[in-house]
């Protein structure tokens, strides 16, 4: 099953399961957005739980691969300059430098290919421009068995569960690493802030 039909079945669930669980922390995260009005991109932006977070003052688009998310998220986003776009956040269909900042909501570690979405995020973010992430992330040299022994069935239904953060921010010399918190369940989902070079 693709994680386009998986999210497609989930989508009516979705917000039982994460708007209390992760309220907190999207509100923490995005409270690092900049203050001056730009455009933001919400990659991976599924069922809207951060719009109701997000300050007035900019523009947003979100974008997700799941028309079903993407609906349920229209109501939430009804009171800000929102805009939903539907495609994939490991082929982002914008321009070079085209955003002021992006959101990685609970995205990095559900792609198939975590380091070609955050590669997209580097071409589409402007200089200067910053990132804000809120995952799952394993740490460099954590063994997380139980983790990596669910991680194939896990990844194919929803999640993966093997993200290691570090190497995917090795691999783009474009980002600096201005913060890393822990934010839930014992530091297993972390907020993370990058500044594009």
């Amino acid at each position: 099953m693709s994680l386009k039909h998986s999210y497609t079945l989930i989508a009516p669930f979705y917000d039982a399961l994460l708007i209390r669980a992760t309220q907190g922390a999207r509100q923490r995260s995005l409270a690092a957005l900049p203050p001056m009005p730009g455009r933001i991109l919400l990659a991976g932006v599924g069922t809207g739980l951060d719009l109701p977070h997000l300050p007035a003052a900019h523009q947003y688009i979100g974008l997700d691969l799941n028309h079903a998310m993407l609906r349920r998220s229209l109501p939430r986003g009804a009171h800000r300059d929102y805009a939903a776009t539907l495609g994939d956040a490991q082929r982002l269909p914008f321009a070079d430098h085209s955003f002021d900042a992006a959101v990685l909501h609970l995205i990095l570690a559900v792609v198939p290919e975590p380091a070609d979405c955050l590669a997209e995020i580097a071409r589409v973010v402007r200089p200067g421009g910053s990132v804000l992430i809120f995952d799952k992330f394993l740490r460099r040299g954590q063994s997380a068995l139980l983790r990596r022994i669910a991680n194939p069935l896990m990844r194919r239904i929803a999640t993966r569960l093997d993200v290691v953060f570090e190497n995917l921010l090795d691999a783009r010399p474009e980002f600096s690493l201005e913060s890393d918190e822990a934010a839930l369940a014992g530091g297993w989902f972390r907020m993370i802030r990058l500044r594009r070079a």
